[in-house]
């Protein structure tokens, strides 16, 4: 089992006796992680750590920050292995897809490492005896609050941009995957000064008291009731929010696209880490010339998915997802392929496909974040966008069509952060985007991260005058 421990100020404690959470293997239910959960005392040290860090580490030169990250990048690297255990054993993505996940994370690692030294401002057209400037500045002290689904490639964006930038950290793993985050300080934090990084731990306690401490960022990603609670702290404090939350992803299968290729894709943003993913495909709404060999093609994926995919991260949210699908079939949708978890340990869930879904079911309305693919049927293109678009959400939007017309009214009528055309995932690695509604604000990755960890000064500076 991972005894957890927290990293204030430069030193790793467990703090036994004091309140713990277990976690446990969603493949077979064992314990595999023990975390101490912070008390609003070990929140306030490791904020007042971070505060007496800030200045010298914003002083650092942008090299030097640089250097310490991809050091830390190489760190990770070599114990991928041992890491990708951890992940795998606290959220049960299987190993192979670990590693790749770790190995997104190092490469976002490194990604900041070069654009934070490039990181710059600009000269204004001022007065010809003046030097006008905006200049980049470090905002202080940044709590970086993560989820457990992509544990590690998350971490690595938020604290890879906040320290290239100057910033210090206060990082809060998820209570789900605990020994993942703990492991990935481990790593990172030798090639730092004291107090430049810090660790705390626990549940929504321990998050909404960092969230209201003394911090200049709160950044998060996580579940929309989180990122409320966070937005409503931070409004009191003045602190920035930024934050990516949920969605309720729409895919729309047009007319004319193979069906075969466009369950396939389906298949691919519903069932991928169990359904875990923050842009995962949530809802389909496939044209009636499709969608009955659509539906079919996608209860075959789902069949072979089912012998590939991982559990979901533990029973609670197993619960959650079958009862999404239970109130489906009871409100009318007709179940074709899943839906009944299997006996035995563990917190597995089958890819299951619905059909005759409406949009006021909560397996359409609302994030699932489970293997499901709940599909509605319409009679044109515009039907499936105004459905698309209404939503509490504005994460991310899919589209298979042949038409590029209607691939151009997508991406300008969709009121979503992210389209994909003709496929489910994918993009260059520099793209950023806001989403909008109950998704979040702000830009959560990208070069544009580093400007959302910073503030801007600007400068007037003029000459003594003469005769001094």
């Amino acid at each position: 089992m991972y005894e957890v421990e927290q990293l204030i100020d430069g030193h790793w404690s467990s703090r036994a006796g004091e309140q713990i959470l277990t976690v446990s293997d969603p493949r077979d239910d064992r314990p595999v992680s023990r975390v101490p959960v912070a008390s609003d005392t070990d929140v306030s040290d490791a904020v007042a750590a971070a505060r007496r860090a800030a200045p010298q580490w914003s002083r650092t030169a942008p090299a030097a920050r640089a250097g310490a990250l991809h050091a830390a990048a190489d760190a990770i690297e070599a114990e991928a292995g041992d890491l990708a255990e951890i992940m795998a054993a606290e959220m049960g993505k299987p190993v192979d897809g670990a590693r790749d996940s770790i190995a997104a994370g190092v490469g976002t690692l490194r990604q900041y490492a070069e654009l934070g030294p490039t990181h710059r401002g600009r000269s204004l057209a001022g007065d010809h005896d003046a030097i006008d400037l905006m200049a980049y500045r470090p905002r202080g002290v940044v709590a970086v609050i993560t989820p457990w689904n992509d544990p590690v490639a998350v971490s690595c964006g938020l604290l890879g941009a906040a320290l290239v930038t100057g910033n210090t950290v206060v990082y809060k793993p998820s209570e789900r995957t605990p020994a993942t985050g703990w492991r990935l300080a481990r790593l990172i934090a030798p090639h730092l000064p004291a107090g430049v990084l810090n660790t705390v731990h626990g549940d929504g306690p321990a998050g909404a008291a960092l969230a209201a401490a003394d911090v200049d960022v709160v950044a998060h990603v996580g579940s929309t009731a989180a990122g409320r609670a966070i937005a409503a702290a931070c409004a009191r404090t003045g602190a920035k929010a930024l934050l990516e939350n949920g969605g309720s992803d729409p895919l729309i299968v047009d007319a004319g696209v193979d069906p075969v290729w466009a369950a396939g894709q389906a298949a691919l943003g519903a069932f991928a880490n169990s359904g875990q993913i923050c842009v995962a495909v949530e809802r389909i709404y496939v044209h009636r010339d499709v969608a009955g060999p659509f539906t079919e093609a996608l209860a075959a994926e789902a069949e072979t998915w089912s012998k590939q995919i991982g559990p979901l991260v533990d029973r609670r949210l197993r619960e959650t997802v079958h009862e999404q699908v239970r109130t489906a079939l009871r409100a009318g949708a007709t179940l074709v392929h899943g839906g009944e978890i299997p006996g035995g340990a563990g917190a597995w869930y089958p890819p299951t496909v619905l059909s005759g879904c409406s949009d006021d079911m909560a397996v359409m309305r609302e994030e699932t974040f489970g293997p499901v693919a709940p599909v509605a049927t319409v009679d044109s293109f515009d039907e499936a966008l105004g459905r698309a678009a209404d939503s509490p959400y504005g994460l991310a939007a899919s589209v298979l069509t042949p038409s590029m017309s209607n691939a151009q009214r997508a991406w300008r009528e969709l009121p979503v952060g992210t389209v994909k055309v003709n496929a489910v995932f994918g993009g260059a690695p520099g793209g950023a985007a806001h989403p909008r509604r109950g998704s979040g604000q702000g830009f959560g990755y990208g070069p544009e991260l580093l400007d959302e960890m910073t503030v801007t000064t600007v400068l007037h500076l003029e000459a003594p005058p003469t005769g001094w």
